[in-house]
């Protein structure tokens, strides 16, 4: 018999490691964080918001507002799962104001039909994280997808209303909309900016009347094949000034990156022309500068995207999130299950036929959380010799 002694200091990398790893799990942002919880089918689901200001008077109508965007069941184009989403703040506000507390808040799971997902028990849907969850964990929750369910986003959406209301007196704006469907995009020469009223006069939130058409028809096509289709969401944001963002490895859009990417079913992300500028030259991709007449700078393009070195350049920033269609459809698929074996599953249950429309006040939600967390960080090391400004 051996007998072997883990000293503290053995031992302490190792708890470190873990809960780094954790918090990247369940946790986003460093100083206005967001920590969520819950599952699809559970009791409820819900989160905790720490680093948020004091002071601040949270307008429930309006977090309500933004619920009831993503919430299922609100159009033809969505799943028919009927869910309230009435939120119920735990801690964090007193008469209305945050008091700098961390905010805890949840919302219960209603309408949920666990019986639908007893035949994909022991089954490995495609396209979903059923196959990787069980090989991480050695344990999934099939109803709904469990944890990886797109119902944990109604908590981003809850935080990210919080973030706005923070950063809206600051006259900062941020709307998404959908772009493309399928085959089916915006035109170029139709693009511009666009107000969330135009966005959300489309029961599928694409701002041009005649592009909308054309994209309902492509998911109503889908639809009637037991099939699915992706899309792209635009999101454009102003009032952002110089300086947001902490190179090297804290960069504005990789933030921006990792938050769209958390998201479920987003597969790409691009900002300011993206993959286009690999086809530029420098000349055509820098973005020059000129003075302004009140003594500040003016760009004369925005290949960038309103980022440059990580950091808001003051313009507009503006990027892409391109989501794969829903994976679980009516149609056969091979796959196989726990016991390693193949077999034909047509999936059933209440699903969306795209996710896009419902994953543009998502984007929104993680804009605004980034967006905060870069502010907080930019109000400290602030270098105040500068007395440039830019105008756009």
């Amino acid at each position: 018999t051996r007998t072997y002694t883990l000293s503290l200091h053995d031992a302490l990398p190792i708890y470190v490691t873990n809960t780094a790893i954790i918090n990247q799990m369940n946790t986003i942002g460093k100083l206005f964080r967001l920590t969520t919880f819950g599952e699809s089918h559970g009791k409820a689901i819900g989160g905790v918001i720490d680093g948020c200001p004091a002071g601040l008077f949270v307008d429930m109508e309006a977090i309500e507002r933004e619920l009831l965007r993503r919430r299922p069941g609100q159009s033809h184009y969505t799943s028919p799962r009927q869910e309230s989403d009435m939120v119920q703040f735990i801690s964090g506000l007193f008469r209305g104001e945050t008091t700098g507390a961390p905010i805890a808040f949840m919302i219960d799971n209603k309408d949920v039909r666990s019986a639908d997902y007893d035949s994909l028990s022991s089954i490995f849907r495609p396209g979903h994280a059923d196959y990787t969850y069980f090989h991480k964990y050695g344990i999934r929750d099939p109803r709904g997808g469990g944890r990886s369910s797109a119902r944990e986003t109604a908590v981003r959406v809850v935080a990210g209303a919080v973030a706005k209301q923070l950063l809206t007196p600051l006259g900062i704006r941020c709307t998404a909309y959908t772009s493309q469907i399928g085959p089916v995009c915006i035109p170029q020469e139709n693009a511009k900016e666009y107000s969330p009223e135009e966005v959300e006069s489309s029961p599928i939130r694409c701002p041009d009347p005649n592009a909308s058409g054309l994209m309902e028809a492509v998911i109503e096509t889908a639809k009637k094949e037991s099939d699915s289709v992706g899309g792209i969401v635009d999101c454009q944001i102003s009032g952002v000034p110089v300086g947001w963002g902490e190179p090297l490895y804290g960069k504005l859009h990789a933030a921006l990156g990792a938050a769209m990417l958390s998201i479920n079913a987003a597969k790409g992300f691009e900002v300011g022309d993206g993959f286009a500028l690999a086809s530029m030259r420098g000349s055509e991709a820098n973005d020059q500068m000129v003075a302004a007449e009140d003594g500040g700078i003016s760009f004369l393009s925005n290949h960038s995207g309103g980022i440059s070195g990580g950091i808001s350049t003051g313009q507009d920033i503006r990027f892409r999130v391109a989501f794969k269609p829903t994976p679980t459809i009516g149609q056969k698929q091979q796959t196989v299950n726990e016991q390693g074996e193949s077999i034909s599953l047509s999936a059933v249950g209440r699903h969306d036929p795209c996710v896009v429309p419902r994953a543009v006040p998502v984007v929104e939600a993680m804009t605004w959380l980034t967006l905060a967390d870069a502010y907080l960080a930019s109000r400290s090391g602030r270098c105040a010799h500068s007395s440039l400004k830019c105008n756009g």
